[in-house]
């Protein structure tokens, strides 16, 4: 019969293990790594936890999936080393990153939206260069050079002149950029965003990968709110 870990005065390692389906080892290691709070000891030299330590752990085992592994150990080491404003900060960040994710996501899903199909002047079938591309775009090929440079296009080369030459895809890429950049993104930023449409194969295959993107969002600010609950719980304990 499993032990009751809010009602038991004294639990083992293996009482706070098997309660959340770890290995008494993760447990030994979540409170050297300042997770836990420290344990008693037997005479024996055995560890002994309390209910306290059991919300500890749930604390932290909640704040993962909306924090992130590497987050969650700083916020809980934050709160048992007594600094939780340390704490209050981090979790902070954590919400103004999902902030930007979320800001991100509109801006590509605004993107997509701009993106009409317009006719390019070619060198060939969907092709074009880098003059009439930037004219289209009402930016100048420089401008085109310096995308270039930060992998945001990858046009090829025209095997008699040695001009730039883009095709479908890579017109498509530069006008996905130049409206990222109108909604204020870095290159840096933007080259990622990119690399999913690449990745994906087009346009249309990335809007299902947005809808998931959306989710998985969704997801984190719940996984936030239930992370918050049980840490607000291990506060209120720790007096």
């Amino acid at each position: 019969m499993r032990r009751n870990l809010q009602s038991a005065e004294r639990l083992r390692p293996v009482d706070l293990a098997r309660g959340h389906g770890l290995s008494t080892q993760a447990v030994r290691n979540y409170e050297e790594a300042g997770i836990l709070p420290p344990a008693d000891r037997t005479d024996h030299g055995y560890r002994t936890y309390t209910p306290l330590h059991a919300q500890a752990l749930r604390a932290f085992l909640a704040l993962i999936p909306g924090h992130g592994h590497r987050a969650a150990t700083s916020i809980m080491r934050a709160v048992n080393e007594g600094a939780t404003e340390e704490a209050f900060r981090l979790i902070d960040e954590s919400h103004a990153q999902l902030l930007d994710d979320r800001r991100t996501l509109q801006a590509v899903e605004s993107a997509l939206r701009d993106l009409e199909p317009e006719p390019a002047d070619a060198s060939g079938p969907g092709s074009t260069f880098i003059g009439p591309l930037a004219e289209q775009l009402g930016i100048r090929p420089a401008t085109l050079r310096k995308w270039e440079r930060a992998g945001l296009v990858r046009p090829g080369r025209d095997p008699l002149t040695g001009y730039r030459v883009y095709d479908e895809a890579d017109v498509r890429d530069a006008r996905l950029a130049h409206q990222l950049r109108r909604g204020g993104y870095l290159l840096e930023q933007i080259a990622p965003l990119i690399a999913q449409v690449r990745a994906a194969g087009g346009l249309e295959p990335l809007e299902a990968a947005l809808g998931d993107w959306r989710g998985r969002l969704s997801a984190r600010g719940r996984a936030m709110l239930n992370g918050a609950a049980e840490l607000e719980a291990y506060l209120r304990k720790r007096g």
